[in-house]
């Protein structure tokens, strides 16, 4: 099993319970690692045959400017099953946090895993 990951990727978007956090846009940042198999791209140097991060990073950067999530727990929800489902990733481990969320810590967050690591090396 390879991994293939983005690190740090800031975006802007609502999330929060508190009112004043539902009317400005904070921001959130994504360590995201995601398994796959990098042997039919190395062997074919073709981008069709890799996990195009850039994409990946293009369609989650819509879809969390777009969003408005009370908690980072749904909004993890869901950038695992966009990752998952629309870029066929068998496991990942995603790290999303608040940056100056809270009072004297750099950030707060969650980190999850999603998913089968051991699928991504089974090809």
């Amino acid at each position: 099993m390879d991994i293939v990951y983005i690190r740090d990727l800031q975006v802007e978007t609502i999330i929060g319970i508190f009112d004043w956090e539902r009317e400005v846009k904070q921001r959130v940042s994504l360590d995201l690692e995601m398994a796959t198999d990098i042997r039919p791209a190395a062997q074919t140097d073709d981008i069709q045959h890799a996990l195009d991060y850039k994409a990946v990073a293009k369609r989650l950067i819509a879809f969390i400017e777009d969003s408005q999530f009370q908690l980072v727990e749904t909004l993890a929800e869901q950038v695992a099953a966009i990752v998952r489902q629309e870029f066929g990733v068998s496991w990942l481990r995603l790290r999303l946090s608040k940056p100056g969320a809270l009072r004297g810590s750099r950030d707060v967050g969650i980190l999850i895993e999603r998913g089968d690591k051991l699928a991504g090396a089974a090809q």
